[in-house]
């Protein structure tokens, strides 16, 4: 096994998963506020699962997120890389 084509690979899908996530959740907030159901300042309790088939690994990570949502006039964050 080559270690730096397994962690090339990796890397590879997290950076999908995180960026699918991240335009899902931010979308589906802004609908949610959008039509009513979310004031834009909840903490929200999250729950990612992830499974590698073949080897049995099945990981659920939980979070509360409090849901932000910016005004779009408003001028934006020069933070914009935070990650916390």
């Amino acid at each position: 096994m080559n270690e730096d084509v397994l962690n090339v690979s990796v890397r590879k899908f997290l950076k999908k998963v995180g960026i699918t996530s991240q335009r899902e959740i931010e979308q589906a907030v802004r609908a949610a506020v959008a039509g009513g159901r979310l004031r834009g300042n909840e903490a929200l309790p999250a729950k990612m699962t992830l499974t590698l088939q073949g080897i049995g690994l099945s990981l659920e990570i939980e979070r509360r997120r409090r849901a932000r949502v910016k005004d779009s006039r408003a001028p934006q964050s020069q933070d914009n890389n935070r990650h916390d």
